[in-house]
């Protein structure tokens, strides 16, 4: 799978959220999104243009193991 490299932070708070995340809150360029879905979990997104896609792929992989998906997967 290819990740895009033009994916700002506020477009991926925006596909989390259909996943169940909610921004919980938001200090300087950085937004905290919560899920309670399949037990608590939290995520930090940078809000940056674009999202590196080292830091990008570090938040799908940690994504798809709480929900016990790959990465591909979400």
């Amino acid at each position: 799978m290819t990740l895009p490299k033009n994916l700002n932070g506020k477009e991926l708070v925006k596909v989390l959220q259909k996943l169940g995340y909610e921004q919980s809150r938001q200090v300087g360029s950085h937004i905290r999104l919560t899920t309670y879905q399949e037990g608590t979990h939290h995520i930090t997104i940078p809000n940056h243009r674009p999202i590196k896609i080292g830091t990008l792929s570090a938040i799908l992989k940690d994504v798809g193991n709480h929900f016990g998906k790959s990465k591909d997967e979400i």
